[in-house]
């Protein structure tokens, strides 16, 4: 009968293979790769996915800080260090909108694909306060369009992660191109 550390071992060294094994897979192809995959990846069986981790959920919470929370949270500080408004918007959409093109997990988030992860919905929550406060102070300064409001740029952001995750994926440089078409679109005439 194998000792008990040996046991402990085996779980422990199964759970850091799992979650190398999500990491991949959700940063390649999103939230919603089927657990089998992930599981033949980490050469584990989909029962001990639901047994280290309780299933999809537990996966994401436990490691959605690697896969999204980072790299979004990296964007939102750095624009708020931007001290020129308009330099700060034109930061803030490309690196966001870039970051929806690279790692299709973030669109997963920004869409709530998993309303039940309290971990995904506070980095919603985080993104929604970096935007309404980028809007806020981007208005009085003339920078956007006077009629522009937070809520635009929710349905913007939500509109592109809606198209990368069900439509046909752009190319990278038509994808950038309607990058500058949206900050073209958006700018106040003091940014024009």
């Amino acid at each position: 009968m194998p000792s008990e550390s040996r046991l402990r071992a085996d779980a422990k060294r199964n759970s850091e293979q799992i979650r190398a094994a999500a990491i991949g897979a959700f940063q390649g192809r999103g939230l919603t790769v089927p657990l089998e995959e992930v599981a033949k990846a980490a050469g584990v069986s989909k029962a001990t996915v639901f047994n280290r981790f309780g299933g999809r959920i537990g996966l994401i919470e436990a490691v959605i800080e690697e896969v999204v929370a980072t790299e979004l949270f990296a964007v939102i500080d750095h624009t708020r260090t931007i001290d020129d408004i308009g330099e700060r918007i034109v930061h803030y959409l490309t690196a966001l909108r870039d970051l929806q093109y690279r790692q299709p997990a973030v669109n997963d988030v920004l869409l709530q694909t998993y309303p039940h992860s309290r971990q995904l919905m506070e980095i919603c929550r985080v993104g929604s306060e970096a935007n309404d406060e980028l809007i806020a102070a981007a208005q009085p300064s003339g920078a956007l369009r006077p009629e522009f409001t937070a809520g635009d740029l929710h349905a913007l952001v939500l509109d592109n992660a809606l198209a990368l995750k069900h439509g046909e994926r752009p190319p990278r440089d038509a994808y950038d191109r309607r990058t500058a078409y949206l900050l073209d679109g958006i700018r106040g005439q003091l940014s024009r």
